[in-house]
């Protein structure tokens, strides 16, 4: 009798196994290999912005102005700087905290503030529709304000709030326009998650179909896990891409308008939203276009397993929160190793990888995203370069041949310090004891791009632009 039951429990054992074996924590085998096929690049201390009351600016965005080439750079505080093409000149811009707008930016903790901002491809153009125009997406504490995007829930930590600005003169070196103009806001019912990129379709040119449209990042409403289920309702506004005219007038408040293609204004459900472009996002950090092929991605932030850049097309579904990256989300401490990628119509990330890589403790987030079809650093030609923000790493696949999922191909750049290679995280922190500052636990890496394909580097701990450069 003994000896059957011992048979039982063991037999019990064996097929308990694989169960257990079917979820993780950390769905990828190997490691991001810190060694193999590195590239160092040389770079330049392009520009300094300024500290505020002794802290790093917190630099969100770098734009460049389509007339001058002078650059914007934006504080997640709520400033906006300018800077001369050159480096040498930083200049206050604008900035959205002053009494006078009355706009009460909420930049309290890691995640809220000015969340992103974008210039009008017709800003510089005297007569064009556009001209003067620019638009920031900006969390705030005003209150009175109905929003026009409600989550599921009952709570209202803030709002998240897209402007229109016109400049009178687009060339002054600072803004000389009136109040913004309001578009769109948001009733945030956490303190996370609040809103991501703005960013106009920079391969398309006057007459193109989607000539002026403009992509809106929206994150799933934040807490964890997306808790309401935004980011598969097409009925939400939540955990989308959202695409709109800024100029139009034809949305529910008539603040803009809603592009004719876009994936669901003619579908014949009243109950979807026409301004989504694409479902399924989680925090969408970074948007990036190939001039090559025309594709758009997305650089999403995972909830505490799977970090992601995914192809965006009209309509895609990039799967979350049924889906983090390739697996299937249980929580958040797992995802499920059973049948990765394996539900048809998604649109599955083009690479991924594990936040608890050796490279990237104690967290990592998706954050820079470039597509670099430039020649101008011979060594990145023809990359797709992404950066994961907290640690600091920039990683490259090959554009050409992009893989379907997964870490195996992705490989590091590092800096060139003086024969040394170092990471961003290195250079930033050496830079804060040359300030006399702490070395900071953070990078919070972004990339900024501009007409002559330059690729700048962003933090929030040091107050330093880099630019890349060719050796």
């Amino acid at each position: 009798m003994r000896g059957s039951l011992l048979w039982v429990i063991g037999i019990t054992l064996l097929v308990g196994r694989p169960t257990l074996a079917q979820t993780a924590n950390d769905p990828f085998e190997s490691p991001i290999p810190p060694a193999d096929d590195v590239i160092v690049v040389d770079f330049v201390e392009f520009a300094a912005l300024p500290d505020i009351e002794g802290d790093a600016a917190r630099m969100m965005h770098l734009v460049a102005e389509p007339s001058t080439g002078r650059l914007f750079v934006s504080d997640m505080r709520g400033l906006l700087y300018r800077v001369t093409p050159d480096g040498d000149r930083v200049t206050l811009y604008l900035d959205l905290r002053s009494p006078t707008l009355g706009l009460e930016v909420e930049s309290g903790g890691r995640e809220r503030g000015m969340q992103g901002f974008a210039l009008h491809p017709e800003f510089g153009e005297p007569g064009a529709d556009g001209f003067g125009r620019f638009y920031t997406w900006t969390d705030t504490s005003q209150p009175g304000r109905a929003p026009g995007f409600r989550p599921s829930g009952d709570e209202r930590a803030h709002d998240t709030v897209l402007h229109e600005w016109t400049a009178s003169g687009p060339a002054a070196a600072v803004y000389d326009g009136g109040p913004p103009r309001e578009l769109m806001r948001f009733e945030q019912p956490f303190r996370n998650h609040n809103g991501g990129q703005l960013a106009f379709n920079p391969l398309v040119s006057a007459g193109d179909a989607d000539f002026g449209n403009l992509y809106v990042g929206s994150a799933d409403g934040g807490s964890g896990g997306d808790p309401f289920d935004m980011a598969q309702d097409l009925g939400s506004g939540f955990g989308k891409i959202l695409r709109i005219d800024p100029l139009g007038s034809d949305s529910a408040n008539g603040q803009y308008g809603i592009p004719a293609d876009n994936p669901f204004v003619d579908d014949d459900n009243p109950g979807t939203l026409g301004e989504i472009y694409a479902s399924g996002v989680r925090n969408p950090q970074r948007f990036a276009w190939d001039a090559a092929t025309g594709d758009m991605f997305v650089a999403d932030i995972g909830q505490n397993i799977v970090e992601e850049v995914s192809r965006v097309t009209s309509g895609a579904n990039l799967g979350w929160n049924t889906w983090e990256g390739s697996f299937r989300f249980i929580s958040r401490q797992e995802v499920s190793l059973v049948d990765p990628r394996g539900e048809a119509g998604l649109s599955f990330p083009v690479v991924e990888y594990g936040q608890l890589d050796p490279l990237l403790q104690p967290r990592s987030a998706a954050g820079g995203l470039v597509v670099n079809r430039s020649a101008r650093i011979s060594q990145l030609a023809d990359l797709l370069i992404f950066a994961d923000m907290p640690s600091g790493e920039i990683f490259y696949v090959p554009a050409d041949s992009l893989p379907q999922g997964g870490q195996d191909a992705i490989r590091r750049i590092l800096l060139n310090d003086n024969g040394t290679a170092k990471t961003v995280a290195q250079l930033v922190r050496e830079k804060n004891v040359a300030q006399g500052k702490d070395p900071s636990a953070r990078v919070d890496l972004r990339f900024g791009t501009d007409a002559e394909d330059r690729i700048f580097l962003l933090n929030k701990a040091d107050g330093i632009i880099r630019l890349l450069v060719s050796s």
